[in-house]
């Protein structure tokens, strides 16, 4: 599959922009599809990239944050994360989250993962880090996030991913992900131990 935009099998006749708010752009695109005919597609472009932290004690513990989502309506276990303005740096929006949603503070940092969160409707780009060396200090949740903290260990946040109890799709990935660099030896050893089991 090409990866140059230039030989898409798409061509777009013409786009309008359909709603636009701090945190969300709705475009609608007239377009040829791969097949020749005329089409429609819509899309979601976000105004911030999406971090996620996976933060690792030194008893190989990690941090949950349980909230309703609303789009949901329902309760979800994730990992810490949130939404960086684009034109910053992911590592700094990923700090901050962890500080604001669980008061810890990592004196270590790894990135492990990026990935696009529903690319067929969306160009959610996401970025996730692996965190330790933690301190802890007082949370600072904004005004709209009511958080329930748990600690865990590392193999109990896994097998939720594994069951569905966790279905954050950039938590079930970074969980997935940090447990396969583990037993890669692709983390650094200080840590390492921690996640391989």
């Amino acid at each position: 599959m090409p990866s140059d935009p230039d030989n898409s099998p798409w061509r777009t006749l013409s786009t309008r922009k359909v709603y636009d708010n701090p945190w969300i752009r709705v475009t609608e695109h007239q377009v040829i599809t791969p097949a020749g005919t005329l089409g429609r597609y819509g899309v979601v472009h976000f105004q911030n990239r999406s971090v996620c932290v996976l933060p690792v004690d030194s008893d190989g513990s990690v941090t949950l944050v349980g909230q309703f989502r609303y789009p949901l309506g329902a309760w979800s276990w994730e990992l810490p994360e949130g939404g960086c303005p684009l034109g910053t740096k992911a590592l700094d929006s990923a700090r901050r989250e962890l500080r604001e949603e669980t008061g810890l503070i990592a004196g270590q940092w790894v990135e492990i993962l990026r990935l696009h969160l529903s690319n067929c409707i969306t160009d959610e780009a996401a970025v996730s880090f692996l965190a330790w060396d933690l301190t802890e200090g007082p949370s600072d949740p904004e005004e709209t996030e009511r958080l329930e903290i748990r600690r865990v260990p590392f193999r109990e946040a896994v097998h939720m991913a594994e069951t569905g109890a966790i279905t954050d799709a950039q938590s079930v990935a970074t969980l997935f992900r940090a447990r396969l660099m583990a037993l890669a030896g692709q983390i650094p050893e200080s840590v390492q131990s921690r996640l391989a089991y």
